[in-house]
């Protein structure tokens, strides 16, 4: 699933050949894409409209249209947009046209989603209802990760997901956070101290700072606008590792469940957390 770094890595190419530009054609091939809107009722309000702003927000793309016009792009699992794809797209969704330029949504599993907020009192809305901090701003402290922390009893790594509490980290960037701060994904988030806090703050910048310098990570379908994979898996230090010698210690990586997802672990430098047993 493309995470913060994909997202953005989508949106800072992409941007400088939509922003100023006026959306010419709109079809969507999909419904499932702006459901419940219906496909004839998305693109009245997005055509004739010029493209002011591309930005993000957590995991969504926002357009931000003239008058105040707001298309909301969650690309979910295998979602990306092209940049007039040579050859053809194979699982086009929507297209996008912008004079010169035909901007296509690819999505082979069809679970992304394009929804309309009209008014920036809409957007703050929908956006305060299901997001957090964003990691790369300086509201993302360790003292505000401790505070989110001590009301959450869920493993840790299940607590990172959650995107109402921070905004942008997936199962790839969790896992190397978790890792670089030496912390075992299956510790619950109200026993972290304040240091361990200040450590998975630090490990999410990191991995975060890094998979933008990568141009995001291609395991599956992720391809940036031009269709070029990023490279990031190859710097990953424990993800899809399994069986491979930890870079910190040698001990071979392990692959286990945490909130309900694949997650690679040392647990040599993650040490897992002690199993209280109950009192007879």
């Amino acid at each position: 699933m493309p995470e913060l770094p994909e997202v953005e890595t989508i949106r800072g190419h992409l941007a400088p050949h939509v922003e100023g530009r006026v959306l010419e054609a709109v079809d969507i091939l999909d419904a499932r894409w702006c459901r419940p809107l219906a496909p004839e009722e998305m693109r009245a309000a997005l055509l004739g409209r010029r493209v002011e702003t591309l930005g993000r927000r957590g995991k969504y793309l926002v357009w931000e249209l003239e008058d105040d016009v707001y298309l909301l792009m969650h690309l979910r699992m295998t979602g990306t947009l092209l940049l007039d794809p040579s050859p053809p797209s194979k699982h086009v969704r929507v297209r996008f046209g912008l004079g010169d330029h035909e901007v296509v949504f690819d999505d082979p599993r069809r679970f992304g989603t394009g929804e309309l907020a009209l008014g920036p009192v809409a957007r703050d809305a929908f956006f305060d209802a299901r997001l957090g901090v964003e990691p790369l701003e300086r509201a993302f402290t360790a003292e505000h990760l401790y505070a989110l922390a001590k009301t959450s009893r869920a493993p840790v790594k299940a607590f990172l997901l959650d995107q109402k509490r921070v905004a942008g980290v997936g199962n790839i960037y969790a896992d190397e956070a978790l890792f670089r701060a030496r912390v075992h994904p299956l510790r619950p988030a109200n026993t972290l101290t304040r240091a361990q806090c200040a450590a998975i703050r630090d490990g999410v910048v990191d991995a975060l700072m890094l998979g933008l310098e990568s141009k995001g990570a291609t395991i599956d379908d992720f391809r940036d606008p031009y269709g070029v994979s990023g490279t990031f898996q190859d710097k990953m230090l424990v993800h899809t590792r399994e069986g491979e010698p930890c870079p910190n210690c040698g001990t071979p990586v392990r692959k286990l469940r945490a909130a309900g997802r694949g997650t690679y672990v040392c647990e040599r430098c993650q040490s897992r957390p002690r199993v209280r047993r109950k009192a007879a």
